[in-house]
């Protein structure tokens, strides 16, 4: 497991570095995770170190999951210091989208990876096709719903999030559109709902894992390398304040355009990979 030269390691570590700088920039740009970006380069990590098949893209979503927490927080944080989170949304999602979480991670279990990447290419580029050609006219409203229909939107975000590896800041955004908020309060209060779910999905991980230990590489907590965690957390946590920033300074439109293509490009992604 450890028979790999330097130079291959020291090249894999410098590319796990440049995935957090753009794990963070994303964060704060749109409101996500980055769980898209992380989760590639660690496959290719864990299977440089020979991590057993079985256990491998468990611990990919994993540790992806752990490295999202910090990135979150100062995500939403920035964001809130803006004053641009919806008030009441997170109280009202939170406590269903955690519930959609461990939901989430039972369904994992069991259900093999290509529904996985179905839904989130369905998902996605539904998301995407609204942002760049509906714009204003895919609306259900000009206000948010009731306590009851926003905390089922809490539930599906947490369970959808959970099922495709991401914080749930994609579809959050959506969600929020939908009902004529602009796209910078919806980025803003995503971020704060990816909070909540990270760190149940890490501990959900972790928990998950402990029986599989034999399986897994020194340094690990269940599902979640501590090594990946080291390396690429403090990255991304540094580098989410500027993204955020510069959302700010992005028109409506523009940062619409560029959040459908960054969701078009995830998408193909995973497609190739069911083909």
């Amino acid at each position: 497991m450890f028979g790999v030269e330097l130079s291959e390691i020291i090249w894999l570590a410098v590319a796990i570095v440049v995935a957090g700088v753009v794990t963070g920039i994303l964060a704060g740009l749109f409101g996500i995770g980055g769980g898209a970006v992380i989760v590639p380069v660690l496959y290719e990590v864990f299977q440089l170190l020979n991590v057993a098949d079985a256990v491998r893209m468990q611990l990919c979503v994993g540790t992806s999951i752990a490295i999202i927490v910090p990135t979150a927080i100062r995500s939403y944080l920035t964001h809130r210091a803006k004053g641009l989170v919806i008030p009441n949304v997170i109280r009202l999602w939170a406590l269903p989208a955690v519930i959609g979480v461990a939901c989430g991670a039972v369904i994992a279990a069991f259900a093999p990876p290509a529904v996985f990447k179905i839904a989130f290419v369905l998902i996605a580029g539904l998301i995407a096709i609204k942002f760049l050609f509906a714009g204003d006219r895919w609306n259900l409203g000009t206000h948010l719903p009731g306590p009851v229909p926003m905390r089922f939107y809490g539930f599906v975000i947490g369970l959808a999030g959970s099922l495709m590896g991401v914080s749930g800041g994609s579809l959050s955004n959506i969600v929020l559109t939908l009902y004529g908020k602009p796209i910078h309060n919806a980025v803003a209060t995503s971020s704060g709902l990816g909070v909540p779910i990270t760190i149940v999905g890490t501990i959900g991980y972790i928990l998950a894992g402990l029986p599989r230990e034999a399986l897994l590489p020194p340094f690990s907590l269940g599902f979640v390398s501590l090594i990946g965690l080291v390396v690429m957390a403090p990255v991304s946590s540094l580098t989410a304040p500027y993204g955020a920033r510069l959302a700010h300074r992005l028109s409506r439109r523009t940062l619409e355009i560029v959040f459908s293509c960054f969701l078009l490009l995830v998408s193909a992604r995973f497609l190739v990979s069911l083909v």
